[in-house]
Parts: C-alpha cells; sequence; structure tokens
C-alpha cells in the first residue's frame, strides 16, 4: 500500500495538513504575543517664572515626528496681558515660531508648533523683555529587539508554511516538505521564545532621563545603550546666586549659576522634576516665602524676577534633579538694600489648632513621629499645582525672632512636602491645571526630627491663584507633655 498511487496521494495530504495545524497553533500562541515599543512619552509640565509672570508651559505628548507639537500657556491671576512668542528649534536653528496672545485673563493659551525629526530640541519663550528656554525630547517610534524576533520569527513561519505547501503538493517527492516545516517550526520556536522573554526583558537607558540625549540614541536606544560611568555618579551642584542692585521694593533680577561641583562647568543636564527645572525658595528676614520657578537663559545659567519687600538677609534654596544624579538641594543667601520696605505679614504662632483660610486644621506633633497636617482650604474646588495637590515648605528650627532669612539659611531642616492628587476614576493620565475638582482637605505627612520652632508654609492653587499659608509651630522634646 505505501507504494500505491493512493499512498503517494496521502503523503502529501498529511504533510500539509501537519503544516495546517502548524500555522494553526502559530496563530494562537501569536496572540499573547501583543507587542508594544518604547513610550513615546507623556505631556510635560514645566513652571516658569518669566518676568513677572507665574506661566505653566504643557508640551502635549507626541506620538511621531514630523508633525505638530501642541503647547498650552496656562497664565496665573494677576499676569499682565500681552504677547508670547514660541519658537520650537533644534541644533541652535529655529524650525517653527508662533505668536500667543495673552489677555490677561487667567487660564490656558494653546499654541500650534510644527517639529520635522526625532530627537532633543527646545522651546523658546520672549515676551519682548524677558526670554527662556525649556529643553525637551521629541520621541521616536523605537521597536525593541525581541519584538523583532517576535515578529520576524511570525513572517519566517508563514513564508515556510506557503513553501512547504508548495513542495508538499507539487514536488513528486513530498518527504522534501518536512524542510521546510523544520524551518517553520524553529521560526515559530524564536517568535514564541521572543513573545515569552518580553515582559522579563530590561528596557534600554531611557535619553533624556538617563542618558544624555542625541539623535541617535533617541532614534535606537539599543544601540546606544552602554552608559558612561558618570551618568550615575555625576556630583552635586555648586549653586551661585547674583543680584548686586537687590534693593527693597523694587523688582530684582536674580541670577543663578548651577555648576559641576566636580569639574566646574556649567550644568545642562538639569531633568524637568515636579513640574519644573528649577524650584527656588526664598525666604525674607521677616518670614515671608516666595516659590519661583527660574527660567533657562543657557547652559548653568538661570534668572528670576520677584520684589523683596525688605532689606536684609535672605534664605534662598535651589531643587533641582540632574541626570544620573538624583536630587539635589543646594542652599545660599541673598542680601538685599535698603529701599523701600513694606510691613511684615502676621504670622500664626504656637501649636494646636489652627486656622487656614478660615477652617481649622489640627497639629499633634511629636519628636520623631510622622504628623499629618491637614489643611482644609473650603471648598472642593483645587487645582493641582505642580503637579501636586498642595505643598508644604517646612524649615527650622529657629529662634522664632525677627531674623528668619537669616535662621533658615542656617537650619538644619529644610524640607519639601508633597500632598499627592487623589486617584480619580474616568481620569486618565496626570490632571494639569486646568481641572479644578479636588479638596478640601490638603494632607501632608511629615516626621519632625529634632525639637524646636519651626516655619512651615501651606500651598495650594484655586482659581489659578496659588494660596500661601504661612505658620510657625512648636515641636517639643521626645518625652515631654503636649
Amino acid at each position: 500500500m505505501g507504494n500505491s498511487p493512493r499512498g503517494r496521494r496521502t503523503t502529501p495530504l498529511v504533510i500539509a495538513r501537519v503544516l495546517v495545524l502548524c500555522a494553526l497553533a502559530s496563530l494562537l500562541l501569536g496572540g499573547t504575543a501583543q507587542a508594544d515599543g518604547v513610550s513615546s512619552g507623556a505631556d510635560v509640565q514645566v513652571a516658569q517664572t518669566l518676568g513677572t509672570r507665574d506661566l505653566t508651559v504643557i508640551l502635549r505628548r507626541m506620538d511621531i515626528a514630523p508633525g505638530p507639537l501642541h503647547v498650552d500657556v496656562v497664565t496665573h491671576t494677576g499676569s499682565a496681558p500681552g504677547t508670547l512668542k514660541l519658537r520650537a528649534s533644534a541644533a541652535g536653528t529655529t524650525f517653527s515660531e508662533t505668536t500667543v496672545r495673552l489677555d490677561g485673563k487667567p487660564g490656558a493659551h494653546s499654541a500650534r508648533l510644527q517639529v520635522d525629526q526625532p530627537g532633543p530640541w527646545e522651546l523658546g519663550l520672549d515676551d519682548g523683555t524677558d526670554t527662556a528656554s525649556i529643553p525637551f525630547i521629541v520621541p521616536a517610534r523605537v521597536i525593541p529587539p525581541w519584538e523583532k524576533a517576535t515578529f520576524g520569527g511570525f513572517v519566517a513561519a508563514g513564508v515556510f508554511l506557503v513553501l512547504g505547501l508548495v513542495v508538499a503538493m507539487r514536488v513528486r517527492r513530498p518527504q522534501l516538505a518536512l524542510i521546510p516545516a523544520g524551518g517553520m517550526v524553529a521560526a515559530l520556536a524564536v517568535a514564541i521564545t521572543g513573545a515569552m522573554l518580553s515582559a522579563s526583558t530590561p528596557p534600554p537607558p531611557a535619553p533624556g532621563t538617563e542618558l544624555d540625549p542625541t539623535i541617535d540614541n533617541i532614534r535606537d536606544p539599543y544601540a546606544n545603550a552602554q552608559m558612561s560611568t558618570v551618568d550615575f555618579s555625576r556630583p552635586p551642584v555648586n549653586l551661585a546666586v547674583h543680584s548686586p542692585n537687590a534693593r527693597s521694593g523694587a523688582l530684582t533680577e536674580v541670577r543663578i549659576a548651577v555648576a559641576d561641583g566636580a569639574t566646574g562647568r556649567p550644568v545642562d543636564d538639569l531633568l524637568v522634576h515636579d513640574n519644573a527645572l528649577i524650584h527656588f525658595v526664598v525666604i525674607s528676614p521677616t518670614g515671608r516665602l516666595w516659590h519661583l520657578h527660574p527660567v533657562r537663559f543657557g547652559p548653568g545659567d538661570y534668572r528670576v524676577k520677584f520684589t523683596p519687600p525688605e532689606a536684609g538677609t535672605y534664605a534662598v534654596a535651589a531643587e533641582l534633579a540632574r541626570r544620573g544624579g538624583g536630587v539635589q538641594l543646594a542652599r545660599t543667601t541673598l542680601s538685599v538694600a535698603t529701599g523701600t520696605a513694606s510691613p511684615a505679614e502676621p504670622v500664626p504662632a504656637g501649636a494646636g489648632k489652627r486656622v487656614v483660610q478660615g477652617n481649622p486644621i489640627d497639629v499633634e506633633i511629636r519628636q520623631g513621629k510622622p504628623t499629618t497636617i491637614t489643611a482644609r482650604f473650603g471648598k472642593a474646588d483645587l487645582q493641582p499645582w505642580l503637579g501636586m495637590l498642595g505643598h508644604l515648605i517646612v524649615v527650622g528650627p529657629i529662634t522664632g525672632d525677627s531674623r528668619v532669612g537669616a535662621d533658615a539659611a542656617a537650619a538644619p531642616t529644610w524640607a519639601h512636602v508633597h500632598s499627592m492628587i487623589p486617584q480619580s476614576p474616568g481620569m486618565p493620565g496626570k490632571p494639569d491645571e486646568t481641572v479644578a475638582a479636588y479638596g478640601p482637605d490638603v494632607p501632608f505627612t511629615y516626621t519632625f526630627s529634632a525639637p524646636g520652632k519651626y516655619r512651615i508654609w501651606l500651598q495650594a492653587e484655586r482659581d489659578y491663584t496659588v494660596l500661601t499659608v504661612p505658620m510657625q509651630i512648636e515641636v517639643p522634646a521626645e518625652g515631654a507633655p503636649q
């Protein structure tokens, strides 16, 4: 029977059925191998104190380049009307520009630019008096090696399937069809192995976050995955603050130089950390606080303007994040000469119940124990600010006299505490300031490690206005009665 014509006809059919079954198996197994490449990013929110305006610049996520870059400029209460020129540039060359008209009303103002390729870019801002540049990354669609192996394996399996069927049905020696059948099995093995290992395959270092971004490593980070030895060991920065003509009552420009602690070179590897390149906190001699966000004027050169209300020593701190160097806090002082002074603001003192925006908060503090300070801001209409529901600045211990600025500069504790945005069903992603649906409770948890007097400032945003509530609290020594 094996040599009969019927047997010779049956053999190709059997081999063809085997090949079809293998193909079906590949389809069934291939259903679990849904692959996705490197994330193309998300919205980037960057706070900017540009001249006398406090802005939040939102760069909406891009999926592919060339294409449009959508930008929203959020203004706050008190922002003057005017025009703001935006430009997108790469390698020092402007590719597109547009103008945003600011009508003086707080809220979002939309604009659209064009970018033509993935890689490192800069968004320039110019209001006619002050300028700033914000580095950002235009992502590229990257196919990981395991994804290439998976899809390549399935494509090769399909080719071998067709070849095997042709050989089985057309060639007189149908046993030759086992050769492409073997190739199909091998290709399936490669594809399935790639799909199964995809979950445990580590991603490459992310350009712009872990690697200095270049056009090449953004297009293919797998080809440039070898990191330099400095990427995880970048030293702390040296902070220099310069404002020689600062006088009380006058608008003052503060120049901030950020240099590498090892080489002394200007630092130009800052990351957007909590929606800003630098969080610049200023405390006046009598305890008034500014939470500013200097603009990038050039590599290692940042500038910010504010009006100091009194003469004396101001404490300043810069919180930033370096690529490969983590979050850092650098502190120094700023001297302001006598000019036109304004009266100091009253600050509630003592422990126990406080009033924040007309509502009480309860503060029961123990040294070395986690303390939750819950501020109640009236209604559930708070907006996210700097990506958070609220901010708490803690400085101390201090003497509590009128030299708060000088005391704060030397205080052992200087903390920036956040109240996180609660998760909301149906609101994916990270909400920006256009969403007003949070509060009224804004809780902060912090552990005071030493007894003494502390100055704290609670901050939240409503109606595009940042509310800052100062307080002075007393932390009793461990074991002392409340």
